[in-house]
């Protein structure tokens, strides 16, 4: 079996430099979208349901690795980002139409040259530093009948096959089609296809590929197809089940299921199970794909108080498979900066949430958490390694006033690697959500 080897997130960048975004540019498209919504704005139901909202985020990273063996001493930078969405409403009759549009533009506020890729910004490789500015547009259209939807265009997807990226500044999309149902009471279903990706980092829509390492080989698939669903038994149990085959490279199938349940006292506890089946498709462009993962979680909750506990394991010669620019799956329970996916690694997380609103004060979150993962088999003759990360994440809601919205997040990521640089990072984010209409 061939093995694929995962980089530290910490690399994963796009290696090019992405075309400019002019607000030349962006006007144009407005008013291009404009002529394609003037002849349904006569639909009623289509207006007066509609909503834009510019989102607003302030983000600031530093990441600063430890040890001489680092390949780059400090990476990071400081951004505003825009994402403005507008969501139509629907035109009359059985069989109802819609449009939805989005826009969205980051410029760098600092973190020129000197301080390499940080997963935030495209990193323009000719002038050795993030670029200015970047962004990108995109439409959606859709169609509703009874309880049934299909929509084609960009996508922010939540599902075991395909999740969205929304952990830096601009928010990861996916383009194709997709159709959700919920015909059946209790039983939601969803199927597509999704031929390409416009990554955290990345103005362009591009083709889906594995993503192995910095600078690793892109051999581009047609596309990804994906269908399953999730049926509740009960309102506190659930179970589901999806396929993803990204053509000539890899097929997955995702099992989970989910239990909550209610004790005396305020007591609460839900417990996930999950799973992954990941091997080679059709042509097989990156070689044998041989992944298997688990996932165990457990979440017992008392008034603020939430303790997690999850064991996620790893099994095959392969790491498991993600798509361009290190796209994340945070189906898998232990999911993170340092992901714990390698070939082989076995990983527990301990983690703890607290709601301050149990003190009087609405708004204000703590959450922290320790993951370890170890027996990384790292091929040949070569010894297992091991890894950890420790997070801490306070954030804080506005709740009244004229700031009402205002969210305010500072995160702390401590990551020790046996085999690798450690690095400690700081995440300063600052978002609000403005209602147009």
């Amino acid at each position: 079996m061939r093995s694929i080897a995962l980089p530290r997130p910490s690399a994963a960048r796009q290696n090019r430099t992405p075309g400019p975004f002019s607000l030349a540019a962006a006007c144009v498209r407005a008013a291009s979208l404009l002529g394609v919504l003037c002849p349904l704005a006569a639909h009623a139901d289509f207006v007066e349901d509609s909503q834009l909202n510019l989102g607003l985020r302030n983000f600031y990273l530093d990441r600063d690795f430890r040890g001489d063996a680092a390949p780059i001493s400090r990476v990071g930078s400081w951004s505003q980002g825009f994402d403005l969405r507008f969501q139509s409403g629907y035109t009359e009759g059985p069989l109802q139409f819609g449009l939805d549009a989005s826009a969205q533009y980051a410029y760098r506020l600092d973190g020129g040259g000197g301080r390499g890729p940080d997963t935030v910004l495209p990193y323009d490789d000719s002038k050795g530093e993030q670029v200015q500015d970047y962004g990108r547009s995109a439409l959606t259209a859709k169609v509703r009948y009874s309880k049934t939807e299909l929509t084609l265009g960009e996508h922010r997807p939540r599902l075991p096959v395909a999740y969205f990226d929304d952990s830096r500044q601009l928010v990861s999309t996916f383009h194709g089609f997709q159709i959700a149902s919920q015909e059946i009471d209790g039983l939601s279903l969803t199927a597509g296809r999704f031929n390409e990706i416009s990554t955290r980092e990345s103005s362009d829509h591009e083709k889906l590929y594995l993503f192995t390492r910095p600078n690793g080989p892109r051999r581009p698939s047609d596309g990804l197809n994906f269908a399953g669903g999730t049926y509740a038994f009960t309102p506190s149990l659930s179970a589901s089940y999806f396929y993803g085959q990204l053509e000539d490279i890899y097929q997955q199938h995702y099992l989970g299921l989910s239990r909550t349940v209610a004790f005396g006292d305020g007591y609460s506890l839900k417990t996930d199970l999950r799973y992954y089946d990941n091997r080679e498709d059709g042509e097989a462009l990156y070689g044998d794909i041989d992944n298997r993962s688990y996932g165990l979680l457990g979440a017992l909750k008392k008034n603020g108080h939430t303790l997690t506990l999850s064991y996620q394991r790893m099994l095959g010669d392969n790491a498991f498979p993600t798509l361009n620019g290190f796209t994340p799956q945070p189906w898998l329970v232990n999911w993170s900066a340092v992901a714990f996916i390698r070939p082989n690694e076995g990983s527990w997380q301990v983690r703890y949430d607290y709601d301050f609103a149990t003190l009087g004060v609405p708004g204000l979150q703590l959450m922290t958490r320790y993951i370890s993962g170890s027996g990384i088999d790292r091929g040949g003759n070569l010894s297992d390694s091991s890894e950890t990360e420790r997070d801490l994440l306070l954030n804080y809601v506005v709740q009244s006033g004229p700031l009402r919205g205002l969210g305010l997040a500072w995160m702390n990521i401590d990551a020790n690697f046996e085999h690798g640089s450690d690095y400690d990072e700081n995440r300063l984010i600052t978002t609000y959500t403005w209602k147009l209409w």
